[in-house]
């Protein structure tokens, strides 16, 4: 994929300047005015996506099945987002995932160091999205690796240390592909498609499918900046490990920004761009964002499950018709997701610049 080479200014690592006890953050992180977080109080009763118990869908009964189905096709539908509970994936594997990388960003600089990455791919540990100069940053930094198709899994791109590092992710990441898979039967299957239907779409059992551990670092100034930018995810279905302690992750409705509460060993599934156009918008993914602590660090692992960079992704031809014609152009994932990777997470401005009128 086309790409530019190098950063356009020196990387400086969040987790540096957070640890270093500054008190005012550089202006490269500060928002505008309008893209600022506002700092309310906690409140336990307030508006929150979707709860969805999944094991339904292990069930023999039909009627659970059928149930659990209909839960996630509303979810998808209304929200664009929903939580998970007993989702298949073991919850003493999703503890030790998501401690092994909170103990890779403990580690001494010079050992992170290592795996710096670079705009080319973006695999390995990085501290921005978007290569625009002089553009303005988010405060967290990240580790990105490729898993799907094989062909692009390198071992030797993820962190060796800590101990048993890339044992523990390896089976992570094994079981959270299995979630996925079911997912896409139930998206195709309430979308009146052949079971198969987005997961053939994808590239079958060789989709694409990539990690990114973020960590936000304490924040002496939370009020001015952000985590992670208002964006939408520009792959298919994201599965994101939250950090169950501290609440971060928000999530646009009605023009309002609602904090993710995260339930006790769930995980929160979000519709991607992909889903979008292959749907025809039946399934719109929702921009989101992540505000940050002035207390205390949060560490989370986003699953993107995604199409082959080089297929051709297009509005489901079963879903269009006259009265509903297809609203998309037809695009590889390599092409599409080239947008963020150059100027960065900048809310629904790309997938809703595609769109056909009616």
């Amino acid at each position: 994929m086309s790409c530019v080479q190098d950063w356009p200014e020196p990387i400086i690592r969040v987790q540096s300047l957070s640890d270093s006890g500054l008190d005012r953050i550089p202006d490269c992180y500060v928002k505008p005015v309008t893209e600022r977080p506002v700092v309310e109080p906690v409140v336990t009763d307030r508006l929150d996506i979707p709860l969805i118990d999944l094991s339904g869908l292990f069930s023999s009964d039909p009627y659970k099945v059928q149930v659990t189905r209909e839960k996630v096709g509303e979810a998808c539908r209304v929200w664009g987002f929903f939580q998970a509970v007993n989702h298949g994936v073991p919850p003493d594997l999703m503890d030790q995932a998501r401690q092994t990388w909170r103990e890779f960003f403990y580690q001494p600089m010079k050992e992170k160091q290592k795996y710096a990455n670079d705009p080319k791919t973006y695999e390995g540990y990085g501290s921005r999205l978007g290569v625009e100069k002089g553009a303005v940053l988010d405060w967290s930094d990240y580790y990105f690796l490729h898993y799907l198709p094989s062909n692009l899994k390198d071992h030797c791109k993820w962190p060796a240390q800590p101990p048993h590092h890339r044992e523990v992710v390896e089976k992570y990441l094994s079981e959270v592909v299995k979630l996925g898979q079911r997912l896409m039967k139930v998206f195709s299957t309430n979308l009146g498609l052949e079971e198969n239907y987005l997961q053939n779409a994808f590239g079958g059992e060789e989709n694409g499918a990539c990690l990114r551990v973020n960590y936000y670092p304490k924040c002496p100034q939370p009020d001015l900046t952000l985590g992670l930018s208002s964006h939408s995810d520009p792959g298919g279905l994201t599965i994101l490990l939250p950090d169950h302690d501290v609440p971060g992750l928000q999530v646009r409705r009605n023009d309002k920004w609602i904090t993710v509460k995260p339930a006790q060993h769930a995980f929160i599934i979000n519709v991607g761009d992909q889903i979008q156009v292959l749907s025809n918008a039946i399934y719109k993914s929702v921009e989101h964002r992540v505000i940050v602590n002035p207390n205390i660090e949060r560490i989370s692992l986003a699953f993107f499950y995604n199409p082959r960079g080089e297929l051709l992704i297009e509005p489901a031809k079963e879903l269009v018709s006259s009265e509903n014609p297809a609203l998309y152009p037809s695009m590889t994932f390599n092409e599409y997701r080239l947008y963020i990777r150059l100027k960065g997470p900048r809310g629904k401005s790309q997938v809703e610049s595609l769109k056909s009128p009616r």
